[in-house]
């Protein structure tokens, strides 16, 4: 894909992302008013991890602009930072937190709802802006996959960060619990304490197997398009 269409394409979501945070904030439910607001629910966590990820891929593409045909060492030095931090949060952060949160919510939304987002929600949140913070989120973190190689981190260093994250958020939730008597969300209500670890095992693992499947993803999308290439170049020579 052309860099213009794609940076375009980049502004766009970022723009996006940046209306369903200001729609949400927006909103006057009684959960942003308790202990935690809104930063207790992984749902708004991921979605502040996307519009700051896009938000890194639009610097660095007006970066790369900028410095194009530059001989300063420093610009490509600054340039090269940009898309090291950009690549990382790729890879540890927005793929494997934003594909947990769609099809976490998604799953549990069709087998019962209530379990994760009450009906009572239905009179504070529109349904464009459930969508817009539980379905597009992956479409658009597989677009950007699709349009720019990232390099991955070693899948040691990489697992490592996910699993602390997770375990940042699950130490994060049981705060909330503590300070307050109330789980962030009703089914953590309904099994018991061991259950509850056991939860807390499994949903570390997922988002592991996430991180896994992206940079399974990422190699198989560019290692397609560089075999797609080398053949057109042969077929010409």
């Amino acid at each position: 894909m052309a860099l213009i269409p794609s940076q375009i394409l980049r502004v766009a979501i970022l723009l996006s992302y940046f209306s369903i945070l200001c729609n949400y904030k927006a909103i006057d439910m009684p959960a942003h008013q308790t202990y935690g607001g809104s930063w207790k629910f992984l749902t708004f966590i991921d979605l502040v991890i996307q519009a700051v990820f896009f938000g890194v891929c639009v610097l660095t593409d007006l970066s790369s602009l900028l410095t194009k045909g530059s001989v300063c060492m420093e610009q490509e030095r600054q340039l090269r930072k940009l898309i090291g931090l950009r690549d990382w949060m790729m890879a540890v952060l927005a793929f494997p937190v934003g594909a947990f949160v769609v099809t976490m919510f998604w799953t549990l939304y069709v087998y019962d709802r209530d379990l994760v987002y009450p009906r009572l929600l239905d009179n504070f949140i529109p349904q464009w802006l459930n969508h817009g913070m539980h379905t597009t989120v992956l479409p658009f973190i597989i677009i950007e996959m699709r349009t720019t190689y990232h390099r991955y981190p070693s899948r040691t260093c990489g697992l490592f960060a996910v699993c602390m994250f997770a375990l940042g958020y699950v130490v994060w939730m049981c705060w909330v619990h503590c300070m307050t008597g109330v789980w962030v969300y009703p089914l953590l209500d309904h099994i018991g304490p061991m259950a509850r670890i056991l939860f807390f095992i499994c949903l570390t693992a997922l988002i592991s197997v996430y991180y896994v499947l992206g940079e399974i993803l990422n190699n198989y999308i560019w290692d397609s398009s560089k075999s797609t290439l080398e053949s057109d170049k042969t077929k010409t020579d």
